[in-house]
């Protein structure tokens, strides 16, 4: 099974980092997904926004809005046939302030956070279980520990 990478060093922030800042962090960790994968992530569109919107909260009843790090929202590849006509792109919704709680709660690093959530949602757009991401998700960090 392919796995995804991360080479990129630990970045240092003095300051909370800006949309544009996740946003080139989410555009490196897509970038480490292998070209297998990859290929078929062309029609999703990655979005980073504050915080999920309140139709968002209430449809998954959300106790706050910093309980949502992430969101796929499309038709999964495994629901798609060749006769399926796309109404709206597929998209993947990660929202900085409930990340940026997270990394700071957790001591994690932030890129590796983003990594993370990214590729949980692209999953889900791909149709894999949460099983299925857990193991991709652990070979990438072996990966990026053999360095």
């Amino acid at each position: 099974m392919a796995s995804f990478r991360d080479d990129t060093p630990p970045r240092e922030f003095t300051s909370a980092p800006t949309l544009e800042e996740i946003e080139q962090i989410a555009a490196e960790a897509l970038a480490s997904i292998p070209p297998e994968f990859r290929r078929h992530t062309g029609n999703v569109r990655i979005h980073i926004e504050e915080f999920p919107t309140e139709e968002i909260e209430k449809a998954m009843e959300l106790e706050s809005p910093f309980d949502l790090l992430g969101l796929y929202q499309g038709v999964s590849m495994a629901e798609k046939s060749t006769a399926h006509v796309a109404n709206d792109i597929d998209r993947v919704f990660l929202y900085r302030r409930p990340i940026l709680d997270y990394w700071i709660e957790s001591g994690e690093d932030l890129a590796h956070l983003v990594r993370h959530v990214l590729i949980h949602e692209i999953g889900h757009h791909f149709g894999l279980s949460d099983e299925d991401m857990e193991a991709i998700e652990a070979q990438a960090e072996a990966r990026a520990a053999q360095g």
